[in-house]
C-alpha cells in the first residue's frame, strides 16, 4: 500500500530536523512556512523511532519535492524482533536525489506502533 503526501509536492523544502536514528520526529519546513511533521508519542510499552535513514537528507533542500509517500513493505531481513512490531517506509525525493526513512515501532502487542503524519499550514 503506498500514501502519497500530495501538499508536499512541488514544494520547496528549506529545513529538515529530528531525522536521526531513534528520533521519534522528523520534520520538514518549506519556503512558505508550511511544516510537514512525521512522529510518534511514545506511551508506556511501546518504542516508535527512526530505525535508519538511506540517502543525503540535504538531496531534499533547496529543491521542489517530485514525490512523497509512505510505503508497506514486507520487513526487513535484518531484524527479527520478539513482540509486536510494524515497519514504515518514507520515501522522499527531488530532483538531486531519492531518500527512505525507515521507522520502526515496537511494543507488547497492545499499543500504537505507527508514525502520526501531521501538516501545519503558514497563515
Amino acid at each position: 500500500m503506498i500514501k502519497e503526501f500530495k501538499n508536499m509536492i512541488g514544494r520547496t523544502m528549506i529545513n529538515c530536523v529530528g531525522y536521526e536514528v531513534n528520533s521519534d520526529i522528523m520534520s520538514f519546513v518549506d519556503g512558505d512556512g508550511n511544516r510537514y511533521s512525521f512522529s510518534h508519542s511514545q506511551d508506556c510499552c511501546e518504542n516508535v523511532g527512526i530505525y535508519d535513514v538511506i540517502g543525503d537528507i540535504s538531496d531534499l533542500i533547496g529543491s521542489p519535492m517530485l514525490g512523497a509517500e509512505e510505503i508497506s513493505s514486507p520487513e526487513p531481513s535484518d531484524y527479527h524482533p520478539s513482540d509486536s512490531y510494524t515497519w514504515t517506509f518514507y520515501r522522499f525525493w527531488t530532483a538531486k536525489g531519492t531518500v527512505t526513512v525507515r521507522w520502526l515501532g515496537e511494543s507488547n502487542g497492545y499499543y500504537s506502533e505507527g508514525v502520526d503524519y501531521v501538516e501545519l499550514m503558514a497563515a
